[in-house]
C-alpha cells in the first residue's frame, strides 16, 4: 500500500463537502483534472474505491464512508497546527472571497501597522464559503453570508449598500441608481457558493426571469461585461473590482449586506479585540 498524503485527504473532503469535482476544484484553487488525479492517487494508495461516480452525482463508496471521518479529522488537525504556528508570527491574515473591506481596506491596514508597531495585516483572497478559514489559510475571515458552522464565532462589523452591475451599453447604465423592480425580466449572475445575491431579495412581482451561475468574482464580471447577465453585489465589490465594460449603480431599495468577521471559536487570533474595534470604527 502506497503512502496516503495530506493532499489526498483534502481533495476527498473537498469533493464530499462541495458536492462534486467542479466545486471542489474551485475551493482548492486547482483544476478539476488535478482533483480527479488526486482522488485516483488516494484510491491507489488505499487499494479501494472511495467515491462512486455517475453522470449525475458523486457519492461515497462503502470504503469512503468509513474513511471520510478520519480524513476530515486529519485535515482539521492540520489546519489547527497551521493556525498555532501562525499565531506566533507578527502578521494577521484576513481572508475574503469577493472583496476585503472595500474602501476601508487600505485605511484599516495602515492604521493596524501604526497601532501594532508595524505589524502587517495581510488580506488573502480565497474563493471558499469561509474565505479560507476552514482550510487554515487565514486567521480571520471577512464574510458577507450567514455562518451556520458552530466551529466559528462571528461579529458584525458593518453593513454595505447593494449595487447593481451592468454592461456599459446596458439601459440601466444610464441611470444614477436603480431599484429592485429594474431587475424584473432580466437574468442575474449568481455565485451560489460565495456571493451575496439570492432570489429571495426580490418581491414576487419584481423577480428576475432567471439566474446565471458563476464561480467567483472574475467570472461574474466577465459574464456581466459581455452583456449575458446583470449582477447585484455589495458596495465593497464595486470599490475593489472596477472593470472596463462594467458599470456599478446603487440599488436604492435593496436590503444592505451585513459584513461579519469570523474566526475559530476555540482558537481566536491574537489581538482579535483590537482588530474588531478597528474595523468597526472604519465602518462607522
Amino acid at each position: 500500500m502506497n503512502a496516503v498524503e495530506l493532499r489526498h485527504l483534502r481533495a476527498l473532503v473537498a469533493v464530499v463537502d462541495e458536492g462534486g469535482f467542479t466545486h471542489a476544484a474551485a475551493s482548492l484553487g486547482v483544476s478539476q483534472a488535478a482533483v480527479s488525479r488526486t482522488i485516483a492517487g488516494l484510491e491507489q494508495a488505499l487499494g479501494a474505491r472511495v467515491l462512486r461516480r455517475t453522470t449525475r452525482e458523486v457519492t461515497l463508496s462503502p470504503v469512503g464512508s468509513r474513511v471520510i471521518g478520519h480524513a476530515r479529522r486529519v485535515v482539521e488537525e492540520t489546519a489547527a497546527m497551521v493556525r498555532a504556528v501562525s499565531e506566533a508570527t507578527a502578521a494577521v491574515r484576513v481572508g475574503y472571497a469577493w472583496a476585503a473591506l472595500g474602501r476601508h481596506t487600505t485605511t484599516v491596514q495602515k492604521q493596524w501597522a501604526v497601532e501594532h508597531g508595524g505589524a502587517e495585516l495581510v488580506f488573502v483572497q480565497s474563493n471558499t464559503p469561509t474565505a479560507g478559514l476552514s482550510e487554515g489559510l487565514v486567521d480571520v475571515a471577512v464574510l458577507r453570508r450567514p455562518v451556520t458552522d458552530d466551529r466559528f464565532a462571528t461579529a458584525l462589523v458593518g453593513v454595505e449598500p447593494r449595487f447593481a452591475a451592468v454592461a456599459t451599453g446596458h439601459a440601466l447604465a444610464r441611470r444614477r441608481n436603480v431599484t429592485l423592480h429594474d431587475f424584473a425580466g432580466r437574468t442575474v449572475a449568481v455565485d451560489g457558493r460565495t456571493g451575496t445575491t439570492t432570489e429571495q431579495l426580490w418581491p414576487a412581482d419584481s423577480a428576475p426571469v432567471g439566474t446565471r451561475g458563476v464561480d467567483g468574482v472574475d467570472e461574474w464580471l466577465t459574464v456581466i461585461a459581455a452583456g449575458q447577465a446583470v449582477g447585484m453585489t455589495s458596495e465593497a465589490t464595486a470599490r475593489q473590482h472596477p472593470r472596463p465594460g462594467v458599470i456599478y449603480r446603487p440599488v436604492r431599495d435593496a436590503q444592505p449586506v451585513a459584513v461579519r468577521l469570523a474566526w475559530w471559536r476555540d482558537s481566536p487570533p491574537p489581538a482579535l479585540s483590537d482588530l474588531l474595534q478597528l474595523i468597526c470604527r472604519a465602518y462607522g
